[in-house]
């Protein structure tokens, strides 16, 4: 099976965030087939959507997998699920832990479940800046570069909380 390159949004905004997005980390690190790379430093960021609700902490990591896109989700999921992440229909509301899959090597995925390159990272500094702290050199599926995207986002207030991120 091949090995591909894959980019994961973790963020979360309950329940000792620093402490969620770091057993996130090793528990993805401990997928079958599959190794974290590097992880971005962890952000402070605002809340999308409703305000009333504490600010984020988000990262990105960089992983390398053998997963097709389906399952890597499937076991996203399940980590999410087990850090008590509650699915509701509300979108952008609080959550113990979110895991995006941001990039899946050049693929272009559109499904009922999933869709790669993940549908807002465009505009969200919080996916943004944390991805060019790891692939300063990124170029899209669709052909644009990472630094391109960057000069019309702006940080919104975006601060590292804490610079090495570690998984075991």
């Amino acid at each position: 099976m091949q090995t591909v390159t894959s980019y994961i949004g973790l963020g979360s905004n309950l329940s000792d965030p620093v402490n969620q997005l770091q057993q996130a980390l090793s528990a993805i690190h401990l997928l079958e087939n599959t190794e974290v790379k590097q992880c971005s430093a962890l952000y402070a960021s605002k809340p999308m959507g409703p305000q009333e609700q504490p600010d984020y902490v988000n990262a990105v990591a960089q992983i390398e997998t053998q997963l097709s896109p389906t399952d890597l989700l499937v076991n996203l999921q399940q980590i999410e699920a087990k850090h008590g992440r509650e699915r509701k229909a509300e979108r952008w509301g609080p959550r113990t832990l979110d895991l995006d899959i941001i990039l899946f090597g050049n693929e272009q995925i559109q499904s009922d479940d999933l869709i790669v390159p993940h549908y807002g990272m465009k505009v969200r500094e919080f996916v943004l800046y944390p991805l060019h702290e790891i692939a300063p050199d990124l170029v899209l599926p669709c052909g644009n570069t990472l630094v391109s995207i960057l000069h019309n986002v702006p940080t919104n207030g975006l601060v590292v909380v804490k610079e090495k991120v570690f998984w075991e």
